[in-house]
């Protein structure tokens, strides 16, 4: 079984006004087959968690480190985060133009393989998984992202792990902005993927409706760059009747 540990992380960012301090600390460990949903108000550190593991430039990483099955994530290019089993789906896909569904899909698998996936079965796969995510077949000869509607870049996300199948999937958001059938689809397209592959999942969300349909084992509430409440899923329920204000208290009152 492999694990995702992040031990003591502290995380900066420069601004304009200088270093800001983001991640205070953060312990957490993921396991194989386990779903783990960070919850928090805004500017609490929850999509900085999910670009510093993914390796994003921005942030740097001043104390605390992150292993993969004991391996130094920190030392990683992206590209061999990628490789060694670590998806994120960002809370805002990114357009590319000029670069087709199809053809970004078998690049990434063929990356992450070593080699090329056999033409005829790629597209039997992935046709089927698009037709899972009511994706309509057109879009795979589309420019990634270009003019899809916010509901449809979620699911292209998902399209993506389905097929890269990943060891670790950081969902940064993944709920934002969806109408309900598109969050369900999304949701069992995750499931799926978990169910069939062991993927972990580290589900970064403001909201407890993602947790309906994809069910978290463990809560972590994120409040300025730490975290400072964990629990199961009734821990979800809570946040839903009473919101972040005691933490919000209880971190002021720390300062």
């Amino acid at each position: 079984m492999s694990t995702l540990q992040i031990t003591d992380l502290h995380v900066n960012v420069e601004t304009d006004q200088g270093t800001r301090e983001i991640l205070r600390g953060v312990d957490l460990t993921i396991n194989q087959g386990e779903v783990h949903a960070v919850m928090g108000p805004n500017g609490s550190g929850k999509s900085t968690l999910a670009y510093t593991i993914a390796g994003h430039p921005k942030y740097d990483v001043v104390g605390g480190s992150i292993t993969l099955d004991g391996e130094d994530v920190l030392e990683m290019s992206v590209d061999e985060r990628a490789k060694a089993g670590l998806f994120l789906a960002m809370q805002y896909p990114v357009e590319i133009p000029g670069v087709t569904v199809s053809n970004f899909l078998r690049t990434s698998k063929t990356a992450i393989d070593g080699e090329a996936p056999a033409l005829r079965p790629w597209l039997k796969e992935m046709r089927a998984a698009m037709e899972k995510l009511r994706m309509d077949p057109s879009f795979s000869e589309r420019n990634v992202n270009e003019g899809f509607s916010g509901g449809e870049k979620k699911r292209n996300e998902i399209l993506q792990l389905e097929l890269l199948r990943p060891k670790f999937a950081i969902l940064d958001e993944t709920d934002s902005g969806l109408d309900v059938d598109a969050l369900r689809i999304v949701s069992e397209g995750v499931n799926r993927v978990k169910d069939e592959t062991g993927l972990g999942v580290l589900l970064i969300t403001h909201y407890t409706r993602i947790l309906r349909y994809i069910r978290p084992d463990f809560v972590h509430v994120f409040v300025n760059g730490k975290v400072r409440d964990q629990g199961g899923p009734e821990l979800a329920d809570r946040l839903e009747d009473e919101g972040y204000d005691r933490y919000l208290a209880a971190t002021q009152a720390d300062a």
